[in-house]
């Protein structure tokens, strides 16, 4: 016998009830499906990813493995693999289901209902969603657009010390403005925040050109490195990201994360990728590239890009939600950044230059027609 809704008396418990998951970026499938267009014919600028697809031999490797067995739960050939590549001893490292997995573990083992967690903003709506989780309370530090969200460090220490902070979580470059903190400024924040968990998200920093080590400060003892090998790698469909923090915070971590949390493909992957050293330099270059092309095309045009470290940029262009609807139409997909608190920005990842002369393209039939739209 079925019960009816008025029977059921399982609920959330009071403070997960209303939650709602963060927004990302890339291709909503649904979405496409209701306006007849196949996902396989969008350009998609609106995911942080690497363009250039997975370094050679991975597709090769995956076809390779035996999926019969369970994979290692503490993924051990790819943390030695890490282990080499960085520099990091493997009691230093802990691998995850995409670096979102670990935001989330981080939260859970050490934020409590207790505790306050400083999140800047704009920023990836993880963060606060993980505090919301572990029954956090989150005190936001919001950047504004007229400073080109440029970190005020002075306000970020003044913050830290006023309400008591035990969490701190950093975007280094941030997403979705691509501002980069210095060494010196981060240096600050670590040493006023020395009662809190400093999580530092360096998600993108494989595309920054001239970035400083933030492995040397992991013997401070409160500090959480996080990497995505997902963007690094055109890995989006296998969920691939790794923390580096004391060894301590790793076992911590490791101890609540769920068995088999990283799939056997995804360590396989994540192996080869790391033995293409050249590989990164080479799509890096050819992103800095397409990004300057891109700046170029969108200035001339009246749409100046905002300055940005990263492998993505800002772009003011009135009214977000129309300005994307209308580039999906041509079958092109940016980030309206509406979900950032800024709904006249949308955020654009450079694609292949052949891929950006087409955006570019489209970008100037809507800038003709955008009286016509509402623009």
């Amino acid at each position: 016998m079925s019960l009816s809704p008025k029977q059921v008396s399982w609920r959330p418990t009071p403070s997960r009830v209303g939650l709602m998951p963060a927004t990302h970026g890339g291709i909503d499938y649904a979405e496409l499906e209701m306006l007849g267009i196949a996902s396989q014919e969008v350009l998609d600028f609106s995911a942080n990813l690497n363009p250039f697809g997975p370094p050679p031999g991975i597709m090769e490797a995956i076809n390779e493995m035996d999926v019969s067995h369970y994979p290692d739960s503490e993924s051990t050939s790819l943390r030695r693999s890490l282990s080499s590549s960085l520099g990091i001893k493997e009691n230093n490292i802990i691998v995850g289901n995409g670096s979102t997995e670990l935001i989330r573990l981080a939260a859970l083992a050490y934020l409590d209902k207790e505790d306050k967690v400083l999140v800047i903003e704009p920023t990836f709506g993880e963060y606060e969603l993980a505090c919301q989780l572990a029954g956090a309370s989150v005190i936001k530090q919001q950047l504004l657009p007229e400073d080109v969200f440029r970190l005020d460090v002075k306000e970020t220490l003044a913050l830290i010390q006023r309400h008591g902070i035990t969490g701190v979580f950093i975007a280094n470059p941030n997403n979705p403005s691509g501002q980069y903190i210095s060494q010196i400024e981060f240096e600050k924040i670590l040493d006023a925040a020395k009662n809190a968990l400093v999580v530092l998200d360096e998600a993108y920093i494989s595309f920054v050109e001239n970035s400083w080590t933030s492995f040397d400060f992991i013997l401070a003892g409160n500090l959480l490195v996080l990497r995505s090998m997902t963007k690094d790698y055109a890995m989006a469909g296998l969920r691939l990201g790794y923390g580096v923090a004391s060894e301590e915070i790793i076992a911590n971590l490791h101890n609540i994360s769920l068995p088999w949390n990283v799939n056997a493909l995804a360590q396989k992957a994540g192996i080869v990728a790391l033995e293409n050293e050249d590989y990164l330099n080479h799509c890096r270059a050819e992103l800095e590239k397409a990004k300057s092309y891109l700046i170029t095309e969108l200035s001339t045009l009246g749409l100046s890009p905002l300055p940005s470290k990263a492998n993505f940029f800002l772009v003011e262009v009135g009214d977000a939600r129309i300005f994307r609807t209308e580039l999906l139409k041509r079958k092109i997909l940016v980030r309206d950044c509406t979900s950032f608190g800024l709904p006249h920005y949308i955020r654009i990842a450079p694609r292949t230059l052949p891929e950006c002369q087409k955006l570019i393209a489209s970008v100037k039939e809507i800038m003709k027609g955008k009286r016509r739209i509402g623009l």
